[in-house]
């Protein structure tokens, strides 16, 4: 196979450890996991599917924090290596365009983007249902609040970290307002993050195995690649003994990511450890954030584990899409563009 490379910035300092020998499967977990335990600081019970980025020679975190009385908030956190978090005791506190507080009723499962210099946040929130929240920061001091850009119901929304074809581009997951009956990916445009169209189906729930039979959501922002977008995404299917989240990958076009070029029959990681199988939602692995170097094409994960600890993954950019490439199955109709 043909050297794949990361189209984008070096990033030496991310964190790293070479995969252990006898290692089965693409993805490694850090030997040290969990990299954030209970109660990480005063205030907060668990955190867990939460958003890193690099930022000014250190590393910021957005975090899903959910609070002693048992409401999920946003919090900031830095660190020096990205394994070892100084969390703030104080929600991140956002304000409106014109500088006046604008709180969300609620926030959990954020991603960080950075575009065109600016990092957005987008996250779950309350609209009269569960919906797409989104801010953006220059300096993660001032946060501004936008307003949301989709209709409830809806969950998992995931920016690409450039314009494509001059447009912002967001992959969603329309449901309901339980957990999900519907549980595809669509992916939506907006030529100035206020109006949003365009629709496409991107991704379909299922395939020949079990692991995403129920639903599926985009996990980290899609990582470019010299074989296209690539992205790692949630994957749940039900058992006697309730659901269970694994992760997945998938490599989407660069110039039409409403098409699925190859996409793995396969998880590449499932609860298969303590803190992803025991804590306050047992059997969780939900990837929400990457750091990666394009030099070396090193790519961390950090997932959510059992909604309860932050854990970090490790794989190479080669590494990954030669599985996925090996692995793809065609699940209905994802290789078109997505129109009906």
């Amino acid at each position: 196979m043909t050297e794949v490379r990361i189209i984008g910035d070096k990033l030496t300092n991310m964190p790293w450890q070479e995969k252990p020998s006898g290692t089965a499967g693409p993805v490694w977990r850090h030997s040290n996991n969990p990299v954030i335990q209970r109660n990480p600081a005063k205030g907060i019970a668990r955190i867990f599917n939460s958003a890193v980025v690099p930022f000014e020679g250190r590393f910021a975190g957005v975090f899903r924090a959910e609070t002693i009385n048992g409401r999920p908030h946003l919090h900031l956190g830095w660190s020096d290596d990205a394994l070892n978090w100084s969390i703030e005791e104080e929600r991140i506190a956002f304000v409106d365009e014109a500088g006046k507080p604008f709180q969300p009723n609620y926030a959990y499962d954020p991603r960080v983007i950075k575009v065109d210099g600016t990092y957005y946040i987008i996250w779950c929130t309350d609209f009269y249902g569960a919906a797409i929240g989104a801010a953006k920061t220059q300096d993660f001091k001032t946060f501004v609040r936008l307003e949301n850009p989709f209709l409830p119901f809806n969950r998992n929304g995931v920016l690409f970290p450039r314009k494509i074809n001059g447009n912002y581009v967001m992959l969603s997951r329309p449901s309901d307002s339980g957990h999900t009956p519907f549980g595809d990916v669509f992916l939506s445009e907006s030529p100035d993050f206020v109006y949003w169209g365009k629709h496409r189906h991107v991704m379909s729930k299922g395939g020949q195995g079990w692991w995403q039979s129920v639903k599926i959501g985009g996990g980290p922002a899609p990582i470019e690649t010299t074989e296209g977008w690539l992205m790692f995404y949630h994957g749940v299917t039900g058992t006697c003994n309730g659901l269970v989240y694994s992760m997945g990958a998938v490599i989407l076009d660069r110039d039409e990511p409403s098409k699925v070029k190859y996409r793995s029959a396969n998880y590449v990681l499932t609860p298969e450890e303590w803190y992803e199988e025991l804590g306050f939602v047992n059997n969780v692995v939900f990837p929400c954030a990457t750091l990666h170097d394009a030099e070396t094409g090193r790519i961390a994960i950090y997932y959510g584990a059992a909604d309860t600890y932050v854990g970090v993954a490790y794989t190479t950019v080669q590494e990954i899409v030669e599985y996925v490439k090996e692995t793809s199955e065609e699940v209905a109709d994802d290789a078109g563009i997505g129109m009906m």
